[in-house]
């Protein structure tokens, strides 16, 4: 390996701190010394950057370590009290943001039930929420670092563009450019610092990159809500998304588990949406496209026709996990969105599925984890996407 020239001297100080900050991330609370021994620098180094750091907000003294010889060194944390990121998920019936600090806590949500329209509406709202966080108390004086934006549907590789949205019958859509032109963009927003991705893969990588400790070599998260679609992460140094070579990667929705069955938004029969998405299971329970879907099956749960309908789901589910498992082999399957929130009726069948129908010497399968709570885990992960960003990425100098 050459040496580092003069010159990259700037380059390996933002590598070496990017270093630091991944490692508290991961293992908050470790001290100076131990920042030292895990990143393999020099005490120098590490007590140099830390106290950067330390001026810089990004990071926050704890406890002593007890137990030490010497002088005792204090635990660090990623900063809590001077940053903010913003992020957002378009739905197709409403919308979502969030406020978060480094570490992930949420200081403030916002969201809109108002049904996504056009492009532009769609953006406006995003800013217009945002705009609504910013005015909390929570996040008064804070120092903004960017905004995430999750959408529902595949986004360009260079990150500017959705591709495609069936559900909300958009195509080739420059998002990026109607953010910018946002009447409610915040003036604060840095330059360039807005992120756009597919809401189950700013769901996965929120899954990986927000949970302390090592996240799994590869994880899959499965959004079930009115499309269906995945988001994968694997583990390289730091969590990253799997793409596939045009960023579709994940959209499993449309992967063909019927054939010859009903027909898909997409033109062809048979989709896994077409017996798991929540566009065909109000097609055929006639409810009201505008409810959300689990407050409007929630009261009717014990319904013949809902429990026929919910247990097909089910084993649709159950069978789409099965094969993630056998052509992924992911370490773990998070599943979230509206139909987590019912009781066991779709979980319940696809989990029987999914482990009655295990290749034997595969064992053990995939560890599955259910997110009832997963309301706002894409735009919570569309933020951990921008902090990803703006650790990894080199300052310019001031």
């Amino acid at each position: 390996m050459a040496p580092i020239q003069g010159g990259d001297q700037p380059y390996l100080k933002h590598l070496n701190r990017a270093k630091v900050l991944h490692l508290l991330r991961t293992h908050p609370g470790l001290s100076r010394a131990e920042l030292a021994a895990h990143s393999g620098l020099t005490k120098v180094t590490v007590g140099s950057l830390v106290t950067g750091l330390l001026d810089a907000g990004w990071l926050s003294e704890g406890h002593a370590r007890p137990g030490a010889t010497g002088r005792p060194g204090r635990e660090l944390h990623l900063g809590e009290a001077r940053h903010v990121l913003l992020g957002a998920e378009v739905g197709v019936l409403g919308a979502r943001a969030v406020a978060t600090t480094l570490r992930g806590t949420v200081l403030a949500r916002a969201e809109t039930r108002t049904p996504t329209t056009t492009p532009r509406a769609a953006a406006h709202t995003v800013t217009r929420l945002c705009g609504q966080l910013l005015q909390d108390p929570t996040t008064e004086g804070r120092e903004l670092l960017g905004l995430g934006v999750a959408l529902p549907g595949p986004v360009s590789p260079d990150g500017t563009r959705v591709l495609y949205a069936p559900n909300l019958g958009w195509d080739d859509v420059p998002f990026l450019d109607l953010l910018r032109a946002a009447p409610d963009l915040p003036a604060t927003l840095p330059a360039g610092a807005i992120t756009l991705d597919n809401e189950a893969n700013a769901a996965a990588f929120g899954e990986s990159f927000l949970r302390p400790g090592e996240p799994p070599q590869l994880l899959a998260y499965v959004s079930l809500g009115s499309g269906v679609g995945a988001g994968f992460t694997a583990l390289s140094g730091t969590p990253h998304v799997l793409r596939g070579a045009r960023g579709l990667a994940g959209e499993i929705g449309h992967a063909i588990i019927q054939p010859g069955g009903l027909y898909c938004h997409c033109g062809n029969r048979g989709c896994v949406e077409t017996l798991l998405g929540g566009w065909a299971i109000r097609a055929a329970l006639n409810l009201n496209v505008l409810d959300p879907l689990d407050e409007a099956l929630a009261p009717r749960l014990r319904e013949a026709a809902v429990q026929v309908t919910l247990g097909r789901a089910g084993e649709a589910l159950g069978q789409l996990l099965v094969n993630l498992h056998q052509t992924l082999g992911p370490d773990e399957i998070v599943i979230g969105g509206a139909l987590t929130r019912l009781d066991g009726a779709v979980l319940g069948p696809a989990l029987d599925v999914y482990h009655a129908r295990q290749w034997r010497p595969a064992a053990p399968p995939a560890r599955v984890t259910v997110r009832q709570d997963s309301l706002y885990l894409p735009a919570l992960g569309a933020a951990a996407q921008v902090l990803a960003r703006v650790i990894d990425t080199p300052q310019e100098p001031a």
